[in-house]
């Protein structure tokens, strides 16, 4: 993979890693990753297209947060790399909703969606409390409880005992020396932002009834039920999109293989739609 970096409209840098040839698909991750969590993906769809792992910001090649909205790094990205398609993955799936008027194909798995934004704002002042408090682990335990992500025995486990294993695995994960890798303790306080997003957005899957770019929906039938829920959300209110159900699979499936992903079965699905 190269490096290959351009300049927002604020100044900041954004970076990101490309591999392939063929027309550009900019890749946008979603919480808890960075452009290389999609890196077996990316190879995986290399062989047919230009892959781009963005950075989002406050990851690795891209600088932090400011006052513009992620669409407007999207935009960059794409105007940079001659780009017209994205697929984005969870909280990146919003934001590749929120940019699809400027592409001409959106591929979008999983983005936590809710009918009401209640659920999505109580999670998002119960987190910023934590990091406000400097409480990393407190944030990574709201967010994994908000999220619904690992084995459904954990989170049935007492909040002091997660809190526990949470820091062995933010521990364990600090010493990984994969080129790229963001640890999860680095990612911890950008939660805030992939919260703010689904605290936004949720409530209001009409407003997304104008987009005109052809539009595949994804998810695993192994994914928690709100997420499934979103997906079907959109697809009423986007009767012309394409809706895939990826069968036996979670919300981790277009992930690494060490991260229990299935890069291979997601890349023949965005194979088909894209190619």
């Amino acid at each position: 993979m190269i490096t290959r970096r351009t300049t927002a409209p604020d100044g900041a840098t954004l970076g990101w890693y490309s591999i392939g040839s063929g027309p550009g698909l900019l890749i946008l991750h979603g919480a808890m990753e960075s452009g290389v969590s999609h890196r077996e993906l990316a190879e995986a769809l290399s062989d047919q297209f230009t892959v781009h792992l963005l950075d989002r910001r406050g990851r690795g090649l891209s600088g932090p947060y400011g006052a513009l909205s992620e669409v407007d790094d999207v935009r960059a990205v794409l105007a940079a790399t001659e780009t017209s398609q994205v697929f984005g993955v969870s909280s990146g799936a919003i934001v590749a909703l929120e940019a699809a008027a400027f592409v001409k194909k959106a591929a979008i798995f999983e983005p936590p969606l809710f009918g009401s934004s209640s659920r999505p704002v109580a999670a998002l002042a119960q987190l910023d409390a934590s990091l406000a408090a400097g409480d990393v682990l407190d944030a990574l335990v709201t967010g994994m409880l908000f999220a619904e992500m690992g084995p459904a025995f954990l989170r049935r486990l007492p909040r002091p005992v997660l809190r526990r294993l949470t820091g062995l695995g933010v521990r364990a994960d600090a010493r990984r020396d994969t080129p790229g890798y963001v640890p999860m303790g680095d990612l911890g306080p950008l939660l805030h932002y992939d919260f703010a997003l689904s605290a936004q957005a949720s409530g209001q899957f009409d407003r997304y009834a104008g987009i005109t770019a052809e539009v595949l929906l994804l998810n695993g039938t192994r994914s928690p039920a709100y997420l499934r829920e979103s997906v079907a959300s959109l697809a009423r209110v986007l009767p012309s999109a394409r809706h895939v159900q990826l069968d036996g699979l979670d919300h981790g499936a277009s992930g690494n293989a060490d991260r229990r992903g299935k890069p291979g079965v997601v890349a023949s699905v965005l194979r088909d739609f894209f190619g």
